[in-house]
């Protein structure tokens, strides 16, 4: 019997080191985690058996499978806790020397499973283990951010598809999917690790075919020149599913990148193009020069030319008529792809636009000289001739600038100069009048770079103190608006968004160092006070 007794027990020891070995080879996870989890499902089922006020031990041998169990107690003159405390007397007879203050260890016999205590014990070395492959999981894929990988389809949830990616699962949510593409259970598709995150259900690996990296990355597969650096992909826009630009630039002039990424009879070009269920690519030789880039960006439209307006960091096209639908593309397609690449918010003009609008502005600009400086047209119109389109262009330049002109002197540049400023003042003049109207505070004018236009645009906002603007954050009062670009550059659907409000000041031109100047500014009295605050507090509390 005893014999039959020991060879039982040792079958079990097997067993439990037979379990962890095969669930460490498994889950791919340390045999330590394993067994420290059956550790703890071993000490919850003796905490149940034996009370869970006791402080209970397990330790597990991984070799042997010998358990051992046992309960810690506390040596002390006066027990108060009989579960987890002992008097000094009681523990001389677990421990011979024990003295007040030690720790001792009080073994416990073996325990016996029963059904409930087993499924308990069963829940807990599965969570730990589970745990155990998230954490597996999340410090493999984390560094692997922007890789291309390749998975099974396991199913199709709600639109979103899962991956099976061999030692984890990914997901490609809907709006990362390429329109239009049918995926089915089973299906080897590729993608790019888009993020990897952890969240309360594990690693959540999200993947994605629609975004420009993952062109980039299936470019450099096709392409050795990109892989190894030769050839660099500067910048990259996609309609995923219908069309896509990138800008490309060799760093050896001996080879053309467009030709290299092509390939022989477009071998490189159409691989690719597979991948992306057929979606177009135009491959567009990268400039440093924005103007030239644009240029290319807006191929296959040809261009007339380009102006540049760094202060509302956009740019305006000009394109023959005949080329107008192209350089727009279908619903848009093509400006907002060269926008998108470019990074600039384009105007496409015709010729005709071009030379109504050049007419408009010059009219526009006659009539206000005309006005503010007193002057008659054909004075006013050289000066918009010669560039000028403000009163502080006229007011603020070298006297010699003006003088210079054909027909103009000195004494004529100097009496415009003056006529301008007072035009200058007069404007401010009436801002003031109509901001003090509005009840806007003169301490607001005491702040930088504000002048009195501007505070007549703060108070039609309803900013009218300073606590007013310092509850403002930079962007909301610089933002410049964005949606009269956006619009132009991707044509109709921009109408159906909500209008982007841009800042209160956006119209001015400040920058976002001088957004937070004045912002600074009207906080400042904050701090003021509260000196004066605790000094009022420290009187009423002396008195």
């Amino acid at each position: 019997m005893a014999t039959a007794g020991t060879s039982g027990v040792t079958a079990n020891r097997a067993e439990l080191i037979a379990i962890a070995n095969a669930v460490a080879t498994e889950k791919m996870i340390d045999k330590g985690i394993v067994i420290e989890a059956m550790e703890d499902a071993i000490q919850r089922a003796a905490k149940a058996r034996y009370g869970a006020e006791n402080d209970i031990r397990a330790k597990l041998d991984p070799n042997t499978g010998d358990l051992r169990l046992w309960r810690v107690v506390e040596v002390v003159e006066a027990v108060d806790d009989y579960f987890k405390q002992v008097n000094l007397k009681e523990a001389q007879k677990l421990q011979k020397d024990s003295v007040v203050g030690d720790y001792i260890v009080d073994p416990l016999p073996p325990i016996e499973f029963g059904r409930i205590a087993a499924q308990a014990a069963k829940q807990v070395i599965f969570q730990k283990v589970r745990d155990a492959e998230r954490e597996r999981q999340h410090e493999e894929f984390k560094d692997r951010m922007g890789e291309i990988i390749t998975g099974v389809v396991k199913r199709v949830e709600f639109g979103h598809v899962v991956v099976d990616l061999g030692r984890a699962e990914g997901v490609i949510r809907r709006d990362q999917q390429i329109p239009r593409e049918v995926v089915r259970v089973n299906d080897r598709i590729r993608s790019l690790i888009l993020n990897v995150r952890r969240e309360n259900r594990g690693p959540q690996i999200f993947l994605s075919r629609a975004h420009p990296d993952f062109m980039k990355k299936l470019f450099a597969q096709e392409v050795p020149e990109i892989y190894d650096g030769i050839i660099e992909i500067k910048a990259a826009a996609r309609d995923p599913g219908s069309r896509a630009k990138i800008g490309v630039i060799s760093h050896d002039s001996s080879i053309d990148p467009v030709g290299a990424c092509v390939g022989m009879k477009g071998s490189r070009v159409q691989a690719v193009v597979q991948e992306m269920q057929g979606e177009k690519i135009d491959i567009i030789p990268w400039s440093p020069d924005t103007a030239t880039f644009v240029v290319n960006a807006l191929q296959p439209a040809s261009v007339s030319r380009v102006v540049i307006d760094e202060e509302e960091d956009r740019i305006e096209v000009v394109v023959p008529d005949d080329q107008l639908s192209l350089a727009i593309g279908r619903r848009g397609q093509n400006v907002r792809l060269a926008s998108q690449l470019t990074g600039k918010a384009i105007d496409i003009l015709t010729e005709q636009d071009a030379s109504e609008k050049r007419q408009k502005e010059f009219a526009e600009r006659t009539e206000m000289f005309q006005t503010e400086l007193d002057v008659d047209e054909t004075l006013a119109q050289l000066l918009v001739a010669e560039g000028f389109g403000a009163l502080e262009e006229v007011a603020y330049v070298e006297v010699e600038e003006i003088a210079s002109i054909e027909g103009f002197d000195d004494d004529l540049a100097a009496e415009l100069q003056s006529r301008a400023a007072e035009a200058l003042e007069r404007r401010e003049g009436a801002n003031r009048e109509e901001r003090r109207a509005m009840g806007v505070e003169d301490a607001l004018a005491e702040l930088p770079h504000l002048n009195e236009a501007m505070l007549v645009t703060l108070g039609k906002a309803g900013i009218k103190t300073l606590d007013d603007l310092a509850d403002l954050a930079t962007d909301e009062l610089i933002q410049k608006k964005r949606q009269e670009q956006r619009r132009r550059a991707e044509g109709a659907d921009a109408n159906k968004r909500p209008e982007d409000k841009g800042g209160v000041l956006g119209e001015y031109g400040l920058s976002e160092a001088q957004g937070n100047e004045i912002i600074m500014a009207a906080r400042a009295h904050w701090f003021d006070e509260e000196p004066a605050e605790a000094a009022t507090a420290s009187e009423e509390s002396e008195a």
